[in-house]
């Protein structure tokens, strides 16, 4: 028999049936002819170098790739060399966004502008007060202080009119963000969303799109993106627990299911208002990154299409278990994704030929769901995994191995299988000999990333129990 294994199930200590996500395994939806769906190895990272500090953003601007690292604004060539431009200060996430003339840093409640010629220099107004975020639209930078969406001079971007402050007063809550889709300002408030659209004018020139409004906001200022030609975001309306919307018109749709949900949920509020989301459209697929503090949890936009069913997966640094995923603000530059390192001063890029990150063996995870004969038994004769072999690193013989639990929480001790060496292309995943169920039973199979497999399917030959 066929055993689905595209999401597992288990469960936890409020008696309560979960959703386990496949972990560095990322599902791919396609009628192979061995099955409907399938894992590829998710992406590894490559190292390409180390910069003045750990990175906090980054943007491709002019042909020319820019972050933040520590305190200073840097720029990385096409060779992988760093020059310092200047310091920003500051600590956490920054913002970026550029106009014909300047690249905009937004970092530590402070605004800069840098272009080559002139160099790097801050926003000195006093009128402009503290800076939350910012947006370049139709020529003016646009930022937020919480209170008040304030824009600088056209002619002048170091210059601030405080008689050209606008608002965003449909609800008493708190500016967190600013993001453009389509020229229109979206203030991602607290708890509500408003639309902005440029009317001109002698004083602040932006005006309120009446039916734009959205009853939904988000949490802090990089916990929404631009993602599909809309904007993702985590957050809720007054009196609801976070969750993950995406804007369809003047609606919030949501796109996290129930485990989602409850993950979130793991974190307090101040501990959300600090996750970053990012998208990331490459071949074929549309994929939404939330990176929380123990893992990185991936929305595909593309497969959840063509499942339609939600598809989710995690991402993370480490051989067993979730851990903070070591690759964030990913920009395309130089043909390449190119990604800062959350926890040391590095920098690299992703890659599909191999699993490993930063030089290091990671570890893959996924589990299947609930294997149930009406509460009959069955003796497991054997089990095989059905995967594309003889992609390990040269000299290698990595194992995989599994587990089973009969209850969803406490799991066998683990049976090993060789994943097979290089060019070994038809190496046979299998276990004999893998004990019978009383009632129903879940697997769990996980590995390193020098197996480099792609597992298309799991086949069980078992034998039910007379009753």
């Amino acid at each position: 028999m066929q055993v689905p294994i595209l999401n597992g199930i288990y469960t936890d200590t409020a008696g309560d049936f979960r959703v386990e996500y496949p972990r560095n395994m990322v599902p791919v939806i396609l009628n192979t002819g061995i099955s409907a769906g399938y894992f590829r190895p998710a992406d590894g990272i490559v190292s390409l170098g180390t910069g003045p500090g750990i990175d906090r953003g980054a943007i491709e601007w002019e042909g020319l790739l820019y972050r933040v690292m520590g305190t200073k604004l840097v720029s990385i060539s096409s060779t992988n060399v760093v020059t310092v431009i200047g310091d920003v200060g500051g600590t956490g996430q920054v913002t970026f966004d550029y106009s014909f003339d300047y690249l905009a840093i937004a970092s530590g409640g402070n605004l800069f502008l840098y272009r080559p010629s002139t160099g790097l220099q801050q926003v000195t107004d006093p009128d402009l007060g503290t800076v939350i975020d910012v947006v370049w639209v139709d020529g003016y930078f646009m930022t937020t202080d919480g209170e008040f969406l304030i824009v600088t001079e056209l002619n002048d971007p170091f210059s601030v009119n405080p008689l050209k402050y606008g608002s965003s007063e449909a609800d008493p809550d708190p500016v967190v963000a600013l993001l453009k889709v389509r020229n229109e300002v979206y203030a991602l408030n607290r708890h509500t969303i408003e639309v902005f659209d440029n009317v001109g004018g002698s004083l602040f020139p932006f005006q309120r799109v009446e039916g734009a409004q959205v009853q939904r906001g988000t949490i802090g200022t990089h916990t929404c993106c631009v993602f599909q030609e809309s904007i993702a975001f985590i957050g809720g309306g007054r009196n609801e627990a976070p969750a993950v919307w995406l804007i369809a018109g003047s609606n919030a749709e949501k796109i996290s299911s129930r485990e989602v949900d409850l993950l979130l949920t793991e974190f307090t509020e101040a501990q959300l208002s600090t996750v970053l989301m990012e998208a990331r459209v490459d071949n074929g697929y549309r994929q939404l990154y939330i990176h929380l503090p123990n893992q990185t949890l991936v929305f595909d936009a593309a497969s959840t299409t063509q499942a339609g069913a939600p598809v989710w997966f995690t991402l993370s640094t480490g051989l067993v278990g979730p851990a903070q995923y070591r690759a964030k603000n990913l920009v395309w530059a130089y043909n390449r994704w190119n990604v800062g390192n959350p926890a040391s001063t590095a920098f690299g890029y992703l890659t599909d030929t191999l699993s490993s990150h930063w030089g290091e063996l990671n570890g893959w995870q996924f589990s299947t769901i609930i294997i149930y004969n009406e509460s009959r038994g069955v003796i497991f004769h054997e089990l095989e995994l059905v995967a594309l072999t003889g992609n390990t690193i040269f000299g290698q013989d990595p194992s995989i191995w599994t587990s089973y639990t009969e209850d969803g929480l406490t799991w066998s001790q683990e049976r090993v299988c060789k994943a097979g060496k290089t060019g070994v292309r038809g190496k046979r995943l299998s276990w004999l000999q893998q004990g019978r169920m009383r009632q129903w039973r879940a697997q769990k199979f996980r590995g390193t990333s020098d197996a480099q497999l792609a597992v298309a399917r799991l086949e069980a030959r078992i034998e039910p129990l007379v009753v």
